[in-house]
């Protein structure tokens, strides 16, 4: 098996890198915050890195002003502009010149989608990779096939939508689960 060269943006948490990372790929994880998990990890803005001659590119750009659970706020509190910039973060990491691209949101409201030019390829739920939560994400796939489920959990909760305000309250909304991870790392590694 060809070991790739595979960049995970927007992750600070180092899940998906370690799970490549143990495959023997090539990895380095990015974001403007330190990595949680020691390892190669790019501390800045990913266009820094973006053109180095990488195979894959996974990215979960930030998703506050693109989600469809927010869209309410784009009038009520005129957002529009900045919903704007970031859609145009999002499709700069989709239209990169990579052979393999999966970027990962959750699940856009209409205008978001007229902004980046395309609806999402695919849906994915923790519960279809050992993780007995709720929480719709979608993925925009290039050069990837669909993920397929490897272990489908039943009891299913919402703990994600349903977790109180805090201050860590978006941090822990957007923690990579590690069955998903290692489901990208055995299927697309």
């Amino acid at each position: 098996m060809k070991k790739k060269r595979i960049l995970i943006g927007c992750e600070y948490s180092g899940v998906e890198r370690t799970a490549f990372e143990s495959l023997g790929h090539y990895v380095m994880s990015c974001d403007i915050l330190p990595t949680e998990i020691e390892g190669n990890h790019y501390q800045g803005d990913i266009f820094d890195i973006l053109d180095d001659g990488w195979d894959m590119l996974i990215a979960h750009p930030p998703c506050t002003r693109l989600c469809n659970s927010g869209v309410r706020w784009l009038a009520e509190r005129n957002l529009w502009a900045e919903m704007r910039e970031a859609a145009n973060f999002f499709k700069r990491l989709l239209d990169a010149d990579m052979p393999q691209i999966c970027i990962e949101n959750p699940i856009p409201h209409k205008y978001a989608v007229a902004e980046i030019g395309r609806k999402y390829d695919q849906i994915v739920q923790p519960w279809q990779h050992g993780h007995g939560e709720t929480k719709a994400t979608c993925y925009w796939l290039k050069g990837l096939p669909h993920l397929v489920p490897t272990k489908i959990v039943d009891g299913r909760a919402g703990r994600i939508h349903a977790m109180a305000p805090s201050a860590e309250r978006s941090k822990l909304r957007s923690l990579s689960y590690t069955g998903i991870a290692k489901a990208m790392a055995q299927q697309w590694g």
